[in-house]
């Protein structure tokens, strides 16, 4: 399972064209041969298992710290997990209402899902490793290249036009990397015994 989520991970970040191409043929194969009420093997495939890895990650994290603290680490775990998977449904919940006033898209939660989930590939990648080595916070820079995936993703994976291809990837790329920071935000200020 694992070593799925990093072939795809590693294609969508490093070949985002080739990747969202053959994202289409595995998930048009996979829908020819699974039932419509069958669970969704991205979600228990790879979005979870990716999520959990990001949350294990936030725990671990407080060991680069000068002490270790298991309270601090439980809190870093459940705001990480809490702010990726609302981040991840919110992105998705939104970009398919948009898609159908804005952009004329049929309503198709699970293919949102799909996209906002592969296009944050690179945000959870950056987010483990910015966890586990604080040092190299200057990585996070490279987070802005996840509007060249969505780039990609647009024509590829929804077809959409040269017209409405840069509003579609502006909205969809400040959406899919907005949405988590804003939820880790809202958690603290609603709930400030979260801060570590």
């Amino acid at each position: 399972m694992y070593k799925e989520i990093f072939k795809w991970t590693a294609a969508v970040i490093t070949q985002p064209s080739k990747a969202w191409k053959m994202l289409v043929a595995k998930e048009r194969k996979e829908a020819e041969l699974r039932d419509e009420e069958a669970d969704d093997p991205f979600q228990t495939e790879y979005l979870y298992p990716f999520i959990g890895l990001l949350t294990i990650a936030a725990f671990l994290s407080l060991f680069t710290h000068k002490e270790f603290i298991l309270e601090q680490a439980l809190k870093s775990s459940i705001i990480t997990c809490v702010s990726s998977f609302g981040g991840y449904y919110v992105a998705a919940y939104v970009l398919n209402e948009i898609g159908k006033s804005w952009f004329s898209f049929e309503k198709n939660l699970k293919l949102w899902q799909h996209f906002v989930g592969y296009s944050s590939a690179l945000m959870f990648t950056l987010n483990i490793v910015w966890m586990l080595l604080p040092d190299v916070f200057f990585l996070y820079i490279f987070i802005l290249y996840t509007f060249y995936i969505v780039w990609e993703g647009a024509t590829i994976y929804f077809s959409v036009g040269d017209a409405q291809r840069m509003k579609f990837t502006t909205i969809s790329t400040l959406l899919i990397i907005a949405t988590p920071h804003i939820i880790n935000k809202f958690l603290l200020l609603l709930m400030p015994g979260l801060r570590y």
